[in-house]
């Protein structure tokens, strides 16, 4: 293990491994295939960065999320690493570039989206990589049907282990999975023997709270004035919702940002450092902001909507109390969002027959005829599709996430397109130029000795790389390209964000399009019962909190919180915890046998009426017991 330690202080500066890093590190270092189950905050890049730097060859990660595979290459070249990417946004030539390079060894770490490893280009290459060691699949609940994120791009990871002329073995990690989960991602990814290792779900400094209000904004507001302390997140459906509320919590005197996947990447930037380095006490966002954040002063996070599953809001949520403090998560409910969370089966599983139109028009869009329009890559505007086809923005969306999960095309939202130029003056022409100033020429001649080939094709260039070189601000050297670009000096492509569809294969007709039940039917039905799920604990006013997160992880405690709002609520009506437990063991002891009983039977237990009626009242309303005239039972669900 000294190997690992020593890397580990080398690169990172810490002295030792947290929870089950060490447990992790070293069974993945031994050869083994492994399963890392560890909460956001756990520190899982730390379980494959470290045993591929200290035992060498390449590690291949496979991760969802452009921006977080963007983020990590930042990181580890930082420190000296090698790393890159292969993903949508990245042009062919680089690809073909960066995997040769791969080959060579002169790389450590290869970031890929799953949809890449299925590419003739890429299968073609990984054969020829002997250097590597490992293969690292990140958000690992995708690869299950049962995950609450299925993707079916990682149903073909496992194809990887017979593409490769020696065994390599697999790390797989995820924040939150089921027991079912567990077992479906250890199958699905061919381990050779189960082998998982699990950090505790529980965190002992977050305190669970749901708030049932008419009013959530005004609930909102009060609540983060009464926890001023450190850093807070506000988790809202919609983009337009984070403008709104950024708003009105700064008409109440608090700083605050609002975040959303439809603002550009330098916004996005901006906007996060401001919340990051405590300019804005609070961040207002779409489940687009959060991956990768590690802010340990975060004391609140309030969920203004309920979220699709308990997967997502216990991820979410573990944003809080990183730094070990006392932190809240609050949830704002009321009856009205059980309509609201139903509605959204529908608009995330629309009609089929909506679903076909939804490509048949995408096929008019791009002018594509039958068979055409395999493998090009467009750029895709959903305001301007929905408003050309007169559809609905939200059911369109989940249609071309169907469409793209039943194999039919690529839609990719996560994109980072970064700036591209290249010059259209010869290298002569631009020597006789003495237009734009000193600091336009300061410009150019940076770009001209920091990147290569900008004369025979684009060249991705980085305009923050660029303001540190020169000593001129960004967003300056943005309008300078601008202006370089309309004075047809050179050919300037600025950074997008903007969705991009591909067609896997060429056009079928509407009718021919097929939806598997592992991409729909089944799907559907999942998602209904994640819903039911979120609304039973959001609805719930009788059990723990963290109990019931715990218990639908197949983590089974039998201590209550004492701190979330169940439990203090239960506090001051008089009986603790402990002897609320208690009763409900003798009640259940005494109705084990799923018979019907008399109620008066209860009366041998000896317990004091009104905590009896208090214990039974909460176990009918969770649906543990259940009574008719004068006689009980249990239902098997305690």
């Amino acid at each position: 293990m000294s190997k690992y330690l020593d890397t580990l202080k080398q690169y990172w500066g810490y002295e030792s491994f947290r929870g089950i890093q060490e447990d992790i590190i070293t069974s993945i270092g031994e050869g083994k295939d492994t399963l890392g189950l560890m909460p956001t905050g756990g520190g899982k890049s730390i379980c494959f960065q470290v045993p591929t730097l200290a035992n060498g060859g390449l590690c291949l990660v496979v991760t969802p999320l452009i921006s977080l595979m963007e983020d990590q290459v930042s990181a580890l070249r930082m420190r000296g690493i090698k790393a890159a990417t292969v993903h949508a946004g990245i042009m062919h030539d680089d690809i073909v570039r960066t995997l040769d390079n791969c080959i060579l060894g002169d790389y450590r770490f290869l970031y890929i989206s799953p949809e890449r490893l299925e590419s003739d280009l890429f299968q073609a290459k990984i054969p020829y990589m002997r250097h590597l060691t490992m293969i690292c699949v990140d958000e690992a609940h995708c690869v299950s049907q049962w995950g609450y994120d299925f993707r079916p791009a990682y149903l073909h990871i496992a194809r990887l282990r017979h593409l490769i002329p020696y065994p390599v073995p697999i790390l797989a990690l995820t924040a939150t999975a089921t027991p079912k989960v567990v077992e479906d991602i250890q199958t699905q990814l061919e381990f050779k023997e189960k082998n998982v290792f699990s950090m505790s779900f529980e965190r002992k400094n977050l305190v669970y709270v749901v708030r049932q209000t008419m009013n959530k904004a005004d609930e909102m507001i009060h609540i983060l004035k009464s926890v001023p302390q450190g850093s807070a997140i506000v988790y809202v459906r919609s983009r337009k919702l984070t403008s709104e509320l950024r708003q009105l919590i700064e008409s109440h005197g608090i700083t605050a940002e609002n975040y959303h996947a439809g603002l550009s990447q330098a916004e996005r930037d901006l906007r996060q450092t401001n919340w990051t380095k405590g300019r804005a006490h609070v961040m207002v966002a779409t489940n687009a902001f959060g991956m990768g954040i590690d802010k340990p002063d975060v004391r609140l996070v309030i969920h203004y909507n309920l979220p699709d599953s308990l997967e997502a809001y216990f991820q979410e949520a573990g944003r809080a109390g990183r730094d070990g403090s006392t932190s809240y998560a609050i949830l704002l409910y009321n009856p009205r969002d059980s309509q609201t969370l139903h509605r959204r089966i529908g608009e995330n599983y629309p009609d089929p027959k909506f679903i076909r139109q939804t490509y048949e028009n995408l096929c008019y869009f791009y002018q594509y005829d039958i068979g055409e329009g395999a493998g090009r890559v467009r750029q895709f505007s959903l305001e301007r599709f929905c408003s050309a086809y007169k559809q609905f923005a939200v059911q369109t969306d989940a249609a071309l996430k169907l469409l793209n999960n039943a194999g039919y095309l690529e839609y990719t939202t996560d994109n980072d397109f970064k700036s591209r130029l290249r010059f259209i003056l010869e290298k002569e022409e631009l020597y006789r130029l003495h237009e734009g100033g000193k600091e336009m020429e300061t410009l150019i001649q940076t770009i001209l000795r920091s990147y290569t080939g900008v004369f025979s094709d684009f060249t991705y260039i980085d305009e923050m790389q660029l303001s540190h070189l020169t000593g001129i601000h960004a967003d300056q050297i943005y309008d300078m390209l601008k202006e370089l670009n309309d004075r047809r000096i050179i050919d300037f492509i600025p950074r997008s964000n903007e969705p991009t569809i591909m067609f896997n294969i060429g056009r079928v007709e509407g009718s021919q399009i097929m939806l598997p039940p592992m991409v729909y039917s089944t799907r559907k039905e999942e998602y209904k019962k994640r819903i039911e799920e979120m609304l039973t604990y959001a609805s719930s006013t009788t059990r723990c909190r963290s109990r019931m997160l715990l218990n639908y992880f197949g983590e089974r405690s039998e201590e209550e919180c004492e701190q979330c709002d169940v439990c203090l609520r239960r506090k001051k009506k008089g009986l603790t915890p402990q002897q609320f437990e208690e009763i409900r063991k003798s009640i259940c002891q005494l109705l084990a046998d799923g018979e019907w009983h008399e109620i008066k039977e209860l009366n041998q237990l000896l317990i004091n009426r009104d905590n009896m009626d208090q214990v039974l009242r909460a176990l009918m309303g969770e649906e543990e017991v259940e009574s008719r005239l004068h006689e009980i039972r249990i239902t098997g669900k305690s």
